[in-house]
């Protein structure tokens, strides 16, 4: 029978680290997807509102936050 190691942390600095920058670039792709809107609503802006930022960057953005964290929280924490 093996002993336990005691109560060790499952996930190490570096984990939480990756974890919170893969969110800041989802919250940032989110915030790249936001606008477009207009005050008057009788008024639509095709320009502004199919801008490529929106379209395209903004949910490659988000795409690659989610990887970041799913390596992060995947990535096993270097033993001593």
């Amino acid at each position: 029978m093996e002993i336990e190691e005691g109560n060790k942390a499952p996930l190490g600095k570096l984990n939480y680290l990756l974890m919170v920058a893969g969110v800041l670039i989802i919250v940032v792709g989110f915030v790249l997807m936001s606008g477009g809107g207009s005050a008057d609503p009788a008024e639509f802006n095709e320009e502004e509102l199919f801008h490529p930022t929106r379209i395209t960057v903004a949910p490659i953005t988000v795409i690659i936050g989610y990887i970041v964290v799913i390596f992060a929280i995947m990535k096993r924490p270097k033993s001593k």
